[in-house]
């Protein structure tokens, strides 16, 4: 008789911008697996699309806006009740916008959505990531480009906004967020900051139907496919890194030189996050 090698237990699963794309991909892979996965997203249809297909009673889909910062807690408030440990957070969420948006927080929406959310789920669910014996946040955003900056006098970009520019500034932010929160010793998740490159996802949600089909056209030739972009993200959560944080541009390992992973401009912006949320 063959030996047989035992089954890893299955994990608690959050992924956030999971009802597209690469996030949706990850969760049916982590499903497959037999994990506890829970998805968060703003479209109601899709989420339940989501469900209607993995069909399976470990996937819950909890419809929530991030770039709200009530919403983002009420999330976190509901998988605290729901779980007392996670192993992996997952942070996809992102939108873009042509014109610049208010949240009902009066925050620039970019900024809101693909930075502040992720600063939120990382920090509010670490007791849960701690209470795991093996705990890993995977950030994926644009780590390893040094296009954009953080603009210290005017990060809510009242002045100068642009849908490029706002991607690229919530981009830095991420990779800083990725550096202080490795920073913290007391903290037992590690950081995965990832860049998977081009990939055959999101095209469908630019509001711009030219832009949309200039991206699918692209995409056909040059774009990785979703399956192979978040094969790294499944194998992570399975084998997190032992570094506090890992930072990985499309397979390559960033130096943590790198002047996007600076630990001054990441201390400065963990303050500036801080005292934002104190003033809302």
């Amino acid at each position: 008789m063959e030996d047989t090698v035992p089954s890893q237990p299955p994990k608690t699963v959050i992924i956030s911008g999971g009802t597209d794309g690469m996030g949706r991909a990850t969760a049916l892979e982590r499903i497959a697996r037999g994990d506890h996965v829970t998805v968060i997203g703003s479209n109601e249809a899709k989420g339940r699309a989501l469900l209607d297909q993995a069909a399976h009673p470990n996937l819950r889909f909890l419809q929530a806006d991030l770039s709200s910062i009530a919403e983002t807690e009420r999330v976190i408030a509901r998988i605290g009740e729901q779980h007392d440990t996670l192993d992996a957070l997952a942070l996809f969420a992102n939108r873009m916008s042509p014109k610049r948006k208010e949240t009902a927080d009066g925050l620039e929406s970019t900024f809101a959505l693909y930075y502040l959310s992720r600063y939120l789920l990382s920090y509010r669910l670490r007791p849960l990531l701690d209470a795991s014996p093996d705990p890993v946040i995977i950030n994926v955003a644009g780590v390893g480009n040094t296009a954009g900056r953080i603009y210290w006098d005017d990060p809510q970009l009242t002045r100068r906004y642009g849908q490029v520019r706002a991607q690229l500034q919530a981009g830095r932010a991420n990779d800083l967020l990725g550096v202080v929160f490795a920073g913290q010793a007391e903290s037992k998740a590690r950081y995965v900051l990832y860049h998977p490159g081009f990939t055959r996802s999101g095209a469908d949600g630019h509001p711009n139907p030219l832009v949309r089909g200039s991206i699918k056209l692209l995409a056909k030739f040059f774009a990785r496919s979703v399956a192979d972009a978040v094969q790294p993200i499944v194998q992570w959560i399975d084998r997190p890194p032992t570094d506090s944080l890992c930072a990985i541009d499309r397979g390559r390992p960033v130096e943590k030189s790198l002047k996007t992973l600076d630990p001054d401009a990441a201390a400065r912006l963990a303050a500036y996050t801080e005292n934002l949320l104190r003033s809302r």
